[in-house]
């Protein structure tokens, strides 16, 4: 028996079909087989639709149509294939189980479809164990790395997609949707693989699909998934890679709303909480055997998991942490203040902790549970002159103690410099001086706590939380300061991976600190906060870190450096649209040597560079020497001469969506 259910777009394709016939077979100039429409002559973007699926004796015919960004259509596709699953609903193989894909099929390559050299394909394929009364799932997916259109020129992006169909043909009137690949593309390139195991799989979808029930249960996704994304379980690939979930730790730490977040049409967001199974609990909590009774009461099968695991308690259980962390943070806040005395040019600091309502808090009612507020001011905010060892460090308070230098009045820290800050002239870069202030207070529970207590150890990386910091600009003058450009980051996208609640520098010699609006000082083009990343260079600064320039610790570098590709790469194929907004390539103006290596120094825009682009540092060198840089040049006042004589942009015009832009 055939059943036929055609979308509108199905009709329509046939409906031009049938124009066709009517004109003649040999189509458009008489040439037999090309379309009616001129086919895409580049393809920028691919899209790809299941327009119309037919049964024959349950074995389906699979219509896709193809397209590019100007709706043309796409003919001579080489690298299509398909994949097809079949839902088995929640509890229909066992009570308590959750919802499963099952692959039935998978067809790919040129002799799997039927090219109709209009834009639409076909595909004919017998699935294994077909079953009407389930939702079919079609997983349709082509292009990629090296992948051409028939001609051997024509580039074809890589695109997937799933869509849902009955068993008849018609809209699936039931699916398992619980995490959008919007989320998964916060932190992973939508342009790049998922992982390093496969080399050609893009979307969440295609992984969760593939990895069903078909496969052993390690290897299914909602057992796997978990595991490259806590920092529970280390594993290895066939192919050696190895999992440890560290990047995923550092980046959505352990949170699961990170991932488990609420969309329009994820019709089971929620399901993580209201299904908890065997399969998937055991890739976070590795030390239960079920079956054995070991870390929890015996059970051979999910029955009764949701007598004891209540959707409300496993939402409190596994997001309490994250929610408890972030209601302290929002207790309370900074306004930092500077001052510069026109005699001694020492800069006078003042901190006031003000609490959410934005009411001033005394802060000796909060001193004995401040683990640290540090301290940290330097001089020349677009070209730091101070350098990270002769920047004013303080931690004004740790422990509940404040230190002698440091000093509470009406209610404030305040904090005057100690080290001779050398301003420049009036109006000048190097006047202003700029002070980030860091804190944390120590707690435990949920909750605030004396640091003095004997029983508490304020050192323990968990016992204290890192809170808002705030920065305060000065001038000797009293003018307008001089600050840092911040339309190239914005911390708002660093936050689409890391959380806003990220603490930044949370370790043993910092107290770590989270960057919020009170650090903005400009605003974007809605008038919403711009939450720079400028405040770093109060440390990262031209002159490198603690090591000087061999860690390329300004933070030109360093923030590519830990996110490039390459063997500092967090998550692979990231590229610079996910952090940046713009290049402000003008911002090189104002910049000067840059420490490249220890005791080597290197002109601005070629150190920015070379930061990523370190893998053939000789040939980089070579060739940018030749436009005025100086790579690891050993005088340090020579190079900043030398600091304005590049010219690189002369013809390069790097953007965030294609860095390797030229001018001609």
């Amino acid at each position: 028996m055939m059943m036929t259910k055609y979308t509108k777009i199905a009709m329509f394709i046939a409906a031009s079909s049938f124009a066709l016939a009517g004109c003649g077979s040999d189509g458009k100039d008489g040439t037999d087989g090309l379309p009616s429409v001129d086919p895409a002559k580049s393809i920028n973007d691919l899209h790809l639709d299941v327009t119309n699926v037919t049964y024959n004796d349950g074995v389906p015919t699979i219509e896709v149509f193809a397209t590019n960004e100007d709706d043309k259509p796409v003919v001579g596709l080489s690298d299509l294939g398909i994949v097809i699953a079949q839902l088995t609903p929640a509890h229909a193989s066992g009570a308590g189980n959750s919802a499963q894909w099952t692959r039935t099929a998978r067809e790919s390559g040129p002799d799997a479809f039927v090219d109709h050299k209009t834009g639409a394909y076909t595909f004919t394929i017998k699935p294994e164990g077909f079953n009407a009364q389930l939702t079919q799932r079609y997983n349709v997916y082509a292009g990629g790395k090296d992948s051409t259109l028939l001609d051997g020129k024509t580039a074809v992006p890589r695109q997937e997609i799933v869509k849902d169909f009955d068993g008849e043909g018609y809209k699936a009137k039931y699916t398992k949707n619980i995490v959008s690949h919007e989320v998964c593309a916060k932190c992973h390139n939508d342009s790049e693989p998922l992982t390093r195991r496969h080399s050609s799989y893009y979307k969440e979808e295609t992984c969760a699909t593939c990895h069903s029930s078909s496969m052993s249960p390690d290897k299914q996704w909602n057992h796997l998934i978990h595991n490259i994304h806590n920092t529970n379980k280390t594993f290895e690939d066939k192919y050696g890679n190895e999992y440890d979930g560290e990047a995923a730790q550092h980046l959505i730490q352990n949170n699961c709303q990170s991932c488990h977040v609420e969309k329009e049409g994820l019709g089971e967001w929620q399901n993580w909480t209201q299904m908890p199974t065997m399969e998937t609990c055991s890739s976070c909590h590795v030390n239960v055997d079920f079956v054995n009774g070991q870390g929890h009461p015996k059970q051979t099968d999910n029955s009764n998991c949701i007598a004891c695991h209540s959707a409300t308690w496993t939402e409190e259980i596994h997001t309490g942490k994250a929610n408890s962390t972030n209601a302290l943070i929002n207790q309370y806040g900074l306004h930092v203040a500077s001052t510069i005395d026109a005699t001694t040019q020492a800069a006078t600091i003042s901190i006031q902790v003000v609490n959410a309502e934005g009411e001033q808090v005394d802060i000796n009612t909060l001193s004995s549970m401040i683990q640290r507020i540090e301290v940290v001011t330097n001089v020349g905010p677009n070209k730091v002159t101070l350098g990270y060892n002769g920047k004013d460090y303080i931690n004004a308070i740790k422990n509940g103690v404040i230190d002698p230098k440091a000093k509470i009045e009406d209610g404030k820290l305040i904090y005057t410099t100690s080290k001779d800050l050398n301003l420049g002239a009036q109006g000048k870069d190097d006047e202003t001086a700029f002070t980030f202030v860091g804190w944390g207070m120590c707690s435990e529970d949920g909750k605030f706590v004396n640091c003095t207590d004997p029983d508490f150890d304020g050192n323990d990386l968990t016992k204290y939380t890192s809170m808002k910091a705030d920065m305060a600009f000065a001038t000797l003058s009293g003018d307008a300061p001089s600050m840092r450009h911040v339309d190239s980051v914005n911390f708002t996208a660093c936050a689409s991976c890391h959380s806003a609640g990220f603490p930044v520098h949370k370790g043993g010699h910092h107290v770590g600190f989270v960057m919020t609006e009170q650090l903005s000082h400009s605003q974007d083009e809605n008038g919403q906060p711009i939450i720079g990343v400028d405040a770093c260079t109060a440390c990262h600064t031209p002159d490198g870190t603690y090591a000087g320039g061999a860690n390329m610790g300004a933070l030109e570098m360093k923030l590519h450096k830990e996110h490039s590709q390459g063997d500092y790469a967090v998550v692979k194929g990231m590229n610079c649209s996910q952090c940046h907004t713009t290049f402000n390539l003008d911002a090189f103006k104002v910049k000067g040597a840059m420490a490249t290596d220890a005791g080597k120094y290197s002109t601005p825009i070629a150190a920015t560079c070379a930061s990523c682009h370190s893998h053939n540092l000789d040939a980089f060198k070579a060739h940018v020497e030749t436009q005025g840089a100086i790579v690891n040049g050993d005088d340090k006042q020579a190079v900043d001469d030398a600091a304005q004589l590049e010219t690189c942009f002369f013809c390069h015009a790097p953007t965030p969506a294609d860095h390797t832009s030229m001018k001609f």
